[in-house]
């Protein structure tokens, strides 16, 4: 195309302007031999990728944070609010820090089968070229938002009746001491990972932790008042924004594209690339087999379909298919997330049974799925054993479950976990926080 323009304005003037510039060229060509820029190495060229999938994965699961506060902030009642929002942003910052102060090292720096390095993490200077495959700074910084996560969990499970610092304090330790000497076991190239364990991006690991974690300290903590009466019968105790939890779940399956994907840990080549395009698609289809399943699931049980169990329903197909996102086909990638799904509906009742006050519906979803997804992975991938996963579900479990458990036990000894009923009656918001998220819709405390 570009020919042809110029060859239909060649006039006199212009074929002199031609020959002109045919005559500068090999100057012009010296000039920009001499100063091209010297190419990347292709070892370089992979070290820039795999920095940038750790950077981009790592912001997305960062923008997860957002979505757990709106998921929250929806789930609980008008009065709560502000208290969920305060934990979820206390909790990430709190993470944050504590993994750097010890949990990264414990997890990853000289990791001897069990436990790591009690140190802070360091990285290289300003200015200074990084080794091996990848910035440390960056694989900091991914694994980071990764233990925000499993915080989270704790926080939507124990929302409404939970004292501030109490949490607080619990995600100090759960941050900087449980996730990452559990984590080590695997992911620091420990004990299960010798085994063979496998949890391509943490549906043990993340999930199963975070909901070990918040089981313990439900069941010390108790129910919410009036959620289950003397004759067992349950009360429903409906959320305040099924918008503000939409949104979030919508924030959480777009994150989900990072916290599966970046586990891919690189890059650098063709097969990396397209083994990340695979893990996006069947991720996806994974959450909306989990929406399908709760969405028809619902209506033949209860004959309307409950927005709630559909939301939890996506986030259960996320949890199931983040242990092996990669080796699935389509069809095994909709079928384990459906399960998935089926597995919410059945689950949220059978804690009510148990008298289980979860109020998101997290131990459903992050520790059940959690568990299923991680058992799937043979199904799939014929490096893994079902005998050596069982093995990783029962360790995580037994470790998370009792280490937190004593640790909610100190914190109620000491400090008590549980507002008093009159301020769960006025709302968190009033006694913990001082600021109401919506002050003109609450005349009088305790709506």
């Amino acid at each position: 195309m570009m020919y042809r323009t110029l060859k239909s304005a060649a006039g006199p003037l212009a074929l002199g302007g031609l020959a002109l510039a045919a005559m500068s060229f090999p100057a012009l060509a010296q000039d920009s031999a001499e100063a091209a820029p010297e190419f990347a190495s292709a070892s370089e060229t992979a070290f820039i990728f795999n920095t940038l999938l750790f950077l981009m994965g790592g912001f997305l699961v960062m923008w997860m944070a957002a979505g757990f506060a709106m998921l929250e902030a929806g789930m609980v009642r008008t009065k709560n609010v502000s208290m969920q929002l305060l934990k979820n942003v206390a909790l990430y910052s709190i993470a944050g820090i504590m993994y750097w102060v010890v949990g990264y090292s414990l997890m990853y720096v000289d990791v001897s089968s069990y436990i790591g390095t009690f140190a802070p993490y360091s990285w290289p200077a300003a200015g200074t070229a990084n080794e091996g495959d990848y910035s440390v700074a960056s694989d900091w910084f991914f694994q980071m938002v990764f233990v925000a996560t499993a915080a989270s969990i704790v926080s939507g499970t124990l929302a409404e009746r939970i004292k501030l610092w109490p949490f607080l304090i619990f995600v100090v330790v759960l941050t900087g001491f449980i996730y990452p000497i559990a984590g080590s076991w695997k992911w620091g190239a420990g004990w299960l990972d010798a085994m063979g364990f496998q949890d391509f991006a943490g549906s043990t690991l993340v999930h199963s932790v975070g909901g070990w974690a918040a089981l313990a300290g439900a069941l010390l903590l108790g129910a919410r008042n009036g959620k289950f009466a003397s004759d067992g019968k349950v009360t429903p105790i409906p959320g305040s924004n099924m918008a503000l939890a939409t949104l979030g779940t919508f924030i959480l399956w777009l994150g989900w594209f990072g916290f599966n994907g970046a586990s891919q840990l690189t890059m650098g080549t063709n097969a990396d690339a397209s083994d990340i395009s695979r893990i996006f698609a069947n991720t996806n289809l994974a959450a909306a087999a989990g929406v399908v399943a709760a969405l028809i699931l619902t209506q033949i049980l209860y004959k309307k379909v409950d927005i709630t169990f559909v939301l939890n329903g996506a986030l259960a197909g996320l949890v199931s298919i983040t242990a092996e996102p990669l080796t699935p086909s389509p069809f095994m990638a909709i079928v384990i997330g459906a399960i998935g799904g089926v597995i919410v509906v059945l689950t949220v009742p059978l804690l009510d049974k148990l008298k289980i006050d979860d109020v998101v519906g997290a131990i459903p979803v992050h520790l059940i799925a959690g568990i299923w997804g991680t058992l799937a992975v043979p199904l799939t991938n014929s490096g893994a054993s079902f005998g050596v996963q069982i093995v990783g579900i029962v360790a995580y479990g037994v470790f998370t479950f009792v280490v937190s458990f004593v640790v909610w036990m100190i914190l109620k000894a000491t400090m008590g976990l549980r507002v008093s009923p009159e301020d769960e009656m006025s709302g968190l918001d009033v006694a913990e926080v001082g600021v109401e998220a919506y002050p003109e819709f609450m005349p009088m405390h305790g709506r």
